[in-house]
């Protein structure tokens, strides 16, 4: 990819990304049993993608890194089906307001697992993100909506779990990273879609099945080739700002495509969560 372009390329990502919910609700298939079809397309298409590219996948020098790798990929399986099971039962944007406390969460274990000390902004921003999450979830007017704001706070959970495993793998190229988390993902996805359910593609109509392989294929293949191309040559407090383009195009997604409904608590609480967990991300002595 060329080099004058990453930036572009991770916003065109971030866009794709902020509309899956709107084709995940379209599928109606169990949230396992589309977590694990996302799983298997994107694994597909990225080997295919490493083959052509011919990048060899260095399993003598990542070896000590597989075991996380592969409880990275479990983590983010799981992660997935929350998300999904999030979208059934609250609204996009609020399911991935909740989804994006994810940073708040690596924010607080930080200190605990690399003994990293909070310095006054990160324990404001902390705060504030705290209280956005709090409205969004103690003072809604949808209290229907509970359930899938746990799902989806089960999801940050779980995504923030794959992001602090990732700070330990050092030696592992992004694209190859994310391969080997799909095959992890599917290995455990697989048992679980047996043994709950079973599989149940048969049920999908032509829209479902064209949905579904937007979903694997677009918005999870190709995407994620596109995210971890552009990182390689993007600085980390760039990409990480820019991540947040994701969070405002599911909101409005919600809001404008799929007319869903927010309540001004929720508003209030998605632009405190946003707002602060982005200013977490901006280091001012690097800018000045």
């Amino acid at each position: 990819m060329s080099k004058s372009n990453p930036k572009f390329m991770l916003i065109i990502s971030m866009v794709i990304f902020g509309t899956i919910g709107l084709f995940v609700r379209n599928v109606d298939l169990p949230s396992g049993e589309l977590a694990l079809y996302r799983a298997v397309m994107a694994a597909v298409l990225i080997g295919f993608y490493l083959l052509i590219t011919k990048q060899r996948i260095p399993f003598g020098k990542i070896k000590r890194s597989v075991p996380l790798l592969l409880f990275s990929g479990a983590a983010m399986g799981i992660n997935w089906i929350l998300l999904f099971e999030a979208y059934k039962h609250t609204t996009v944007s609020v399911a991935t307001l909740s989804y994006y406390f994810a940073p708040v969460i690596v924010t607080a274990v930080c200190p605990i697992i690399f003994k990293e000390k909070l310095n006054f902004k990160q324990i404001i921003c902390f705060i504030m993100s705290t209280v956005g999450l709090v409205l969004i979830t103690g003072l809604s007017e949808a209290s229907g909506s509970i359930k899938g704001i746990l799902f989806g706070l089960g999801a940050a959970v779980f995504y923030a779990t794959v992001i602090l495993l990732n700070k330990f793998i050092k030696d592992v190229d992004g694209i190859h990273r994310t391969f080997l988390q799909f095959i992890s993902a599917i290995a455990v996805l697989i048992p679980y879609v047996a043994f709950s359910g079973g599989v149940t593609l048969g049920t999908l109509n032509s829209k479902g099945w064209i949905f579904l392989l937007i979903v694997g294929l677009f918005h999870t293949g190709i995407t994620y080739c596109l995210y971890f191309s552009s990182l390689k040559e993007l600085p980390g407090q760039k990409a990480a700002i820019l991540s947040y383009i994701d969070p405002l195009v599911a909101v409005i997604v919600s809001v404008a495509i799929l007319h869903e409904a927010m309540t001004s608590w929720q508003v209030i609480g998605g632009v405190l969560i946003l707002g602060f967990t982005m200013l977490n991300e901006i280091d001012f002595k690097k800018a000045e």
